[in-house]
């Protein structure tokens, strides 16, 4: 019980304390990485297996679920961006699987990946090097390129295992699924 309610009150201070109010991209134009596509998991310190879903919300964008399939789950869209030569993903946090949406506009992260082969590695833009002040895009682009070198430039790296897909992946499912907020 009192680890259900940290999981809820964990994911309600990530969606409030989302890092920026400015966007870089109004409207997604670099295609997806399809390679991202699937669920993805890590453990977390208490041994509990959390799991990040990415699925395609278009030719150019994605929709994120973290932690995927939790009561506390939430939900952001997610394109690709260029900051100082080097490409981004921008994630717009909209709301919690329990209905939950953000109460102002300090909805947007920026990260960047790597994968290597079954293992994903993401790096979030750290605001206490890059300020969550920046009041334009160009602001946010210009804090970023001057800490390039900055080795603090981005949180602690989280480190995710693609998800194995069932032996029949077109297997007709025995019921739909129910969302977990729901249970």
């Amino acid at each position: 019980m009192y680890v259900r309610l940290a999981a809820i009150a964990i994911s309600l201070m990530f969606l409030a304390g989302c890092d920026y109010t400015v966007s870089l991209v109004q409207t997604p134009v670099t295609p997806i990485d399809k390679a991202l596509v699937g669920t993805w998991s890590q453990k977390a310190d208490d041994g509990h297996v959390q799991h990040l879903l990415v699925l395609p919300l278009g030719a150019n964008e994605y929709l994120v679920s973290y932690p995927a399939g939790e009561k506390d789950a939430m939900f952001a869209r997610a394109c690709f961006c260029s900051i100082d030569n080097r490409t981004f993903v921008q994630l717009t946090w909209f709301g919690t699987a329990q209905g939950v949406t953000p109460d102002d506009e300090r909805v947007f992260q920026y990260a960047t990946y790597s994968l290597k082969g079954e293992t994903l590695a993401i790096n979030l833009l750290n605001p206490d090097v890059v300020k969550r002040d920046a009041a334009t895009p160009e602001a946010l682009v210009q804090a970023v390129a001057a800490n390039r070198d900055n080795p603090n430039l981005f949180r602690e790296t989280m480190i995710f295992t693609r998800e194995r897909l069932p032996d029949d992946p077109h297997a007709r499912l025995a019921r739909p699924p129910m969302p977990a907020a729901w249970q």
